[in-house]
């Protein structure tokens, strides 16, 4: 175990006392399996944690029945106030749900005539848009089935085909309510807030409190010295649940707690500014590409990229913030040397000289993407990502990147371990914070 994980222990406080506590399992086999990327878990942690609810587990189940009840049962048992399942609402037999989650609470399953008329309604009306052409026998079937409802469970009603459920305990049991909800994360969402309106969520959750979260970001600094931070402020942080996450060369620290801790929060806070007055880049929460977007805007200047090992990945992360096509003019993908002089103006004795993964070339890609797309500022990269191609003098993971203003040019030459992914991962990041140096005012 890491240095920061054992520091991730000692800073994590039970927060029980202070907020109501939910539960969330997210079904499907394609989740479990990787095949289908988990979005609704943290969606919906960050929804309850928004509300003063603090998030105990999420959990991932496969489509079987058995391991559903299984998941339910023990998350009952750690005394969650609340637990939340996401998907198995369908109309296919592996879509089962609701009638686990009805089993779970004692309450067996019943036909709401009415529901089954109004997902009718709607399966016709998107069968006339849509133009399905679905067999009457196998619609109405499947029309029965989502109209199946725990007895005496609330229903939320659909917002595609697939209505939501609160379902309580069975009188004479002990446990948590649960809040069932579409897997289509559009469907999910919409339906949101319909679940937090029930009274019976509204009275399961009566005890949450502020739930505070801090997000600080830094570039440049290592696991374990942020480690001696931490220890250097034990003590005096002890209210604080302190998370740490490496992630694309950032060191972000997420800390939750209560109203009542804001000052601890502020001590930690104070220390890391002056233990990292340079790396720290965030206090705000807000990430690089942020950053970078709004230096361009205060300056009303525009940008431009030149990539070869990156494909353009710089370019699609410069247009992920809103307001994108103001300040990105475009961005050249240049593989080959013919590609680099032909659409950049890379001078072919800078390739023959130095060789297209250089300085040099990096340099000229930057000013070529400034000059061809007539932006204010260019960015340069290139490199070898692997796994082939590397040699004694330049191996994989070597890349050459330059950033160009009308002000100034600011180089890196970095050497980057792991896959292919990992070197252009990476290598986007150190764009994106040379961006950012470039710009700072």
């Amino acid at each position: 175990m890491s240095e920061a994980a054992v520091e991730l222990i000692r800073h994590t406080p039970t927060l029980a006392p202070m907020s109501a506590r939910a539960a969330i399992v997210v079904t499907g086999t394609e989740v479990l399996t990787g095949r289908v990327a988990d979005s609704n878990g943290p969606w919906l942690a960050e929804q309850l944690r928004q509300l003063g609810v603090d998030v105990g587990h999420i959990v991932v189940v496969g489509d079987r029945p058995s391991e559903l009840h299984a998941a339910l049962d023990f998350l009952a048992s750690t005394g969650v106030d609340l637990i939340i399942t996401t998907g198995g609402l369908g109309p296919t037999a592996d879509d089962l749900t609701a009638q686990v989650v009805g089993a779970a609470q004692g309450r067996a399953s019943e036909l709401d005539v009415a529901l089954q008329q109004r997902i009718m309604t709607i399966i016709e009306r998107l069968s006339a848009r849509l133009r399905w052409n679905i067999e009457p026998t196998a619609a109405a079937a499947g029309v029965r089935k989502q109209a199946l409802v725990p007895k005496g469970a609330e229903v939320l009603e659909p917002v595609g085909t697939a209505p939501g459920l609160v379902v309580p305990v069975a009188d004479g049991r002990s446990g948590p309510p649960v809040v069932v909800l579409p897997g289509p994360p559009r469907e999910l969402q919409v339906m949101w807030p319909a679940a937090v309106e029930s009274a019976l969520v509204r009275h399961a959750l009566a005890d949450r409190t502020e739930l505070r979260q801090s997000t600080l970001r830094l570039w440049g600094t290592q696991e374990p010295e942020l480690a001696a931070t931490l220890r250097g402020v034990e003590g005096e942080v002890d209210e604080l649940e302190i998370t740490t996450c490496l992630r694309g060369g950032e060191l972000e620290i997420v800390t939750r707690y209560g109203a009542a801790a804001e000052p601890s929060y502020q001590h930690l806070l104070r220390a890391i500014r002056i233990a990292y007055p340079k790396q720290l880049f965030s206090a705000d929460g807000s990430t690089v590409d942020d950053q970078v977007a709004a230096f361009l805007d205060e300056r009303g200047w525009t940008v431009a990229t030149a990539e070869s090992c990156t494909g353009g990945l710089l370019a699609a992360r410069l247009t992920g913030p809103a307001g994108a096509s103001v300040r990105v003019l475009g961005g050249v993908v240049a593989y080959s040397d013919a590609g680099k002089t032909s659409l950049l103006g890379v001078d072919h004795d800078t390739l023959g000289a130095f060789g297209a993964v250089s300085e040099q070339v990096a340099e000229e890609l930057a000013a070529g993407a400034r000059h061809h797309l007539n932006a204010d500022v260019g960015v340069g990269i290139t490199g070898i990502a692997g796994p082939g191609g590397g040699t004694g003098d330049k191996p994989v993971g070597l890349v050459h990147l330059c950033a160009a203003s009308p002000e100034r040019t600011l180089a890196r030459t970095i050497r980057v371990p792991g896959s292919r992914n990992d070197v252009r991962e990476r290598s986007v990041a150190v764009a994106l914070h040379l961006l950012r140096e470039l710009l700072i005012p």
